[in-house]
């Protein structure tokens, strides 16, 4: 079995110029899950890891 996108790279801090922008790895943000939910606007969103190690965000 593969191991999750966020496990094959090591999670590192990445440098980011504009300070007004939040910067994370996938890894950060995802810890061990393979899903998150997202709460926006009163809507809820699930952003997922796919088996091809894609980003997925659905409604």
């Amino acid at each position: 079995m593969s191991r999750p996108i966020h496990e094959a790279w090591p999670a590192r801090s990445i440098p980011c110029l504009d300070l007004s922008r939040k910067r994370l790895t996938s890894g950060e943000l995802f810890g061990s899950a393979q899903e998150i939910l997202i709460e926006h606007a009163g809507q809820e969103y699930r952003l997922r890891i796919t088996r091809q190690g894609k980003l997925l965000l659905t409604k």
